[in-house]
């Protein structure tokens, strides 16, 4: 994301100027848009600012369709008409809030740092199916699914079964090529049920050697083998929980985020007193001044629903969570909401 323009006020009003341009950034511009703010972008006939209504954000096209009431009439839109604006990668934007709260001005630089790119990628796959993905501190893209069809071995001949096999490791192959920038990457997990992801591995360097090719060879120690129940994606959480690969990308970005959520459910389980999900028990430990680690979901700063979403676990917990300093042992106790037994 590049930032064009800030023009912030001491009372937080303003405008910034954004380039989405890559998927990331449409996801944190999803994040930044809020009912009631000012969007100025170009259409196909002309240059528009609305008051935004409604936000769509289709995350498999990385498109992002706001609709709302057009606050400057011209030759193309009365004043007041409803029209839809829809922003993608490379697409300037203009963007006005009455406030920028710290949250939204964190997103910003977050979104703006290069250093705040992919660091992991992982591949999950099973005979006939790879599912390649990046994964962020914002997100998990999915960047390509794989799927080849595989026939069983016949007994006598196992040539088609090997024939399908190499197809399928070699657009896996090529797909890594394609979505992997290892100049960034510091790993990537090759995980699956079985021997699939040995196969693979061995295939993949037998043809680096073979074709010379330099950005496989020198980024070898780069490739991580781990076992995974299933090719699909949800089993990245399965992946990313596993105490060697843990250990392996203990300076990456996104295990330091599975080991705050490791950590929560380690002390829900051996001290529940120190740690408590749910809105009402989080603010309340707040107000104590007993929380150490806080963990929030993004879905908490939205209204509109997103089929495919990060921190999966944490929305699932009302999507917000915190260890605490210290126990706190009433929080465990239910709130009594009845009425007294006195009329």
């Amino acid at each position: 994301m590049k930032l064009l323009h800030k023009d912030i006020e001491k009372d937080n009003a303003g405008q910034v100027t954004l380039m989405p341009e890559e998927a990331e950034d449409m996801w944190h511009t999803y994040n930044l848009l809020q009912v009631g703010d000012s969007l100025r972008a170009s259409t196909i006939r002309t240059t528009l600012t609305v008051c935004v209504e409604t936000i769509d954000f289709d995350t498999q096209a990385c498109q992002l369709r706001v609709k709302g009431t057009n606050l400057g009439e011209n030759q193309y839109v009365k004043m007041g008409a409803y029209h839809t604006i829809e922003l993608e990668p490379n697409r300037k934007f203009t963007l006005a809030k009455k406030v920028w709260d710290s949250v939204l001005l964190d997103r910003i630089e977050q979104a703006c740092d290069a250093a705040q790119k992919v660091d992991v990628a992982a591949v999950m796959m099973q005979e006939g199916l790879a599912n390649v993905v990046l994964v962020t501190p914002a997100m998990t893209l999915l960047r390509e699914k794989v799927e080849v069809t595989i026939p069983r071995k016949r007994k006598g001949s196992c040539t088609q079964h090997e024939q399908a096999l190499e197809r399928f490791y070699e657009a896996v192959m090529q797909a890594i090529l394609r979505h992997v920038d290892f100049g960034v990457v510091k790993c990537v997990l090759v995980a699956s049920p079985g021997f699939v992801k040995d196969q693979f591995i061995s295939y993949l360097y037998r043809e680096a050697v073979r074709h010379d090719n330099k950005v496989l060879l020198e980024n070898r120690p780069k490739f991580i083998l781990v076992h995974s129940s299933s090719g699909h994606k949800y089993s990245l959480k399965e992946i990313l929980s596993d105490p060697t690969v843990t250990s392996r990308l203990s300076d990456t970005k996104a295990a330091a985020e599975v080991r705050s959520l490791e950590e929560f459910y380690k002390m829900l389980q051996h001290e529940p007193d120190r740690a408590f999900y749910g809105l009402a028990h989080v603010e309340k430990a707040a107000e104590a001044l007993a929380v150490d680690t806080l963990l929030i979901s993004d879905v908490l700063f939205r209204h509109q629903e997103v089929a495919t979403r990060s921190r999966e676990q944490l929305t699932q917990m009302s999507g917000v969570a915190a260890i605490l300093r210290f126990p706190m042992a009433d929080l465990s106790e239910p709130e009594d909401d009845s009425s007294s037994d006195d009329d």
